[in-house]
């Protein structure tokens, strides 16, 4: 049986397709029952309690009689309820994948149409459906059953009625009329405790999305950007440090991430974190940002622990930049704007611009900075899309920047260009990057080296290359030999 609690924690583990899914179908499925439901059992209760009333002024002796049978309806449609509960649960899963299929398929059409893929992903859509629909048969003939077995019970009550009716008739303990009242009255009332089994599947169904829905509005956050509680800075000067930090992801628990985690960032600095993938490099990124809390160790800024400090605050000092930038479909001056909070003057936008390499490209374009750039930024070319994301960073002016790939889905020429923006911006900003491409970060002060989640080495580029058989070393020429 699925609680309140172990939903709570399988949200952690939801895909977004699948959420989006819950959310919709589970509102559905309690405004079902909070609307003409509700009404409905409102209806069938004094409807009950005002036959029961009837039948015992006209005669209650009869009445007593019949009111044996009319449990029975109530039991059927309780144990109904309780069958239905494990195939509402396991239809709403069901729901759930298919759901996440046809997102997936829809967010990446392009993919799909590449690969031909078309026909698979609609027979796998089906399939799930499949499953889906097998269920509903299974769930349909369940309370068919049970209807059916509520009617059979009315009309058991009826001849019940009739047949005690008539003895007492006969021995002249009742009369016609006052039977004839018994029998409308528990009757009417008997018709409305039958009714509450078509209403099961409904009831069972707004119940566990009820229990659903109340899991994510009560669940908690470790980490809560819309709390203002925290400390901040007058002066933020870049000093980082990790200390003794342990890390696993909440998803992956079973695998350890960092488990003695020490690295110094000096202030003004450009730290290069590099290694295979897997050794935990953009870890470092995520819990700089704090989308992620360490399972034990410190990380601080300039001497305070990043705990303590709010949450707002501290990501207004960061500007991060991924392999991957996320634009919005929205204007090329929206999507710079969107780096600061408050009003964006037309001289910040533009100098933001410049100082990526940005304002070159977007002046050349028809309609300038107020080209739509499409879902996901998909009418710009990568490099294009990386200055953009470079131009947002530099709007908000971070005292530390956090650069995670930034160049290496980029061909030769628009890194050339992207590099050249990221070292004007990097001036004066302590600086974290993540690099595979080792000549990106030649330059670094120091570069550290991970490996299985630890430091291995670290230093400038020339100390390193110098460690006989070192990591770096072996790295570099990996690189230069698969170029």
């Amino acid at each position: 049986m699925c609680t309140k609690k172990s939903l709570g924690l399988m949200i952690l583990k939801i895909p977004g397709g699948a959420l989006g899914a819950r959310l919709s179908v589970d509102a559905l499925n309690v405004r079902r029952l909070v609307g003409d439901n509700l009404a409905l059992t409102v209806q069938i209760i004094s409807t009950l309690i005002t036959g029961f009333v009837i039948a015992m002024i006209a005669d209650w002796k009869l009445s007593l009689i019949i009111l044996c049978v009319i449990p029975l309806v109530g039991l059927q449609g309780y144990a109904q309820v309780k069958f239905l509960k494990g195939f509402s649960q396991d239809a709403k899963m069901m729901y759930e994948d298919a759901s996440q299929v046809a997102t997936d398929a829809i967010s990446s059409i392009r993919t799909v149409a590449s690969f031909c893929s078309e026909k698979r992903i609609t027979r796998i859509y089906d399939d799930k459906c499949e499953a889906s629909m097998s269920q509903g048969v299974r769930t349909g003939v369940v309370g068919g059953i049970g209807f059916g077995f509520s009617f059979l019970m009315l009309y058991l009550t009826y001849g019940l009625c009739f047949y005690v009716g008539a003895q007492f008739v006969r021995h002249g303990q009742s009369s016609f009329g006052d039977v004839f009242k018994v029998f409308f009255a528990l009757v009417l009332a008997t018709i409305g405790v039958s009714q509450t089994s078509a209403m099961a599947t409904d009831s069972t169904k707004a119940k566990d999305s009820a229990i659903s829905i109340f899991a994510l509005l009560d669940r908690k956050s470790e980490i809560d950007s819309s709390r203002n509680e925290g400390l901040t800075l007058d002066e933020v000067k870049g000093n980082i440090d990790f200390q003794h930090v342990s890390f696993k992801y909440p998803t992956r628990p079973d695998i350890q991430i960092f488990s003695d985690f020490t690295l110094h960032i000096p202030s003004g600095k450009t730290v290069a974190l590099v290694g295979e993938s897997g050794s935990g490099k953009s870890t470092v990124i995520g819990l700089l940002e704090r989308f992620y809390n360490p399972d034990s160790g410190t990380i601080s800024l300039d001497g305070v622990e990043i705990k303590s400090l709010n949450i707002n605050w501290l990501r207004d000092q960061t500007g991060l930049v991924s392999q991957e930038p996320v634009l919005f479909n929205d204007t090329i001056r929206a999507n710079i704007a969107y780096g600061k909070d408050g009003e964006v003057t037309e001289e910040e936008l533009i100098a933001a611009a410049k100082a990526s390499n940005a304002h070159e490209f977007i002046s050349s374009l028809p309609q300038g900075y107020d080209t739509t750039v499409g879902e996901r930024g998909i009418q710009l070319s990568g490099g294009q899309k990386q200055r953009v994301a470079i131009a947002r960073a530099i709007l908000k002016d971070p005292k530390i920047l956090l650069l995670d790939e930034a160049t290496s889905a980029l061909d030769a020429e628009s890194e050339r260009i992207v590099q050249d923006a990221l070292d004007n911006v990097m001036v004066g900003r302590t600086t974290v990057v993540v690099a595979h491409r080792l000549s990106t970060i030649k330059g670094a002060d120091i570069i550290a080296v991970l490996k299985d989640g630890a430091i291995v080495e670290k230093g400038r580029h020339e100390v390193l290359m110098n460690i006989k058989d070192g990591v770096y070393a072996s790295l570099v020429e990996l690189r230069s030999a698969s170029s």
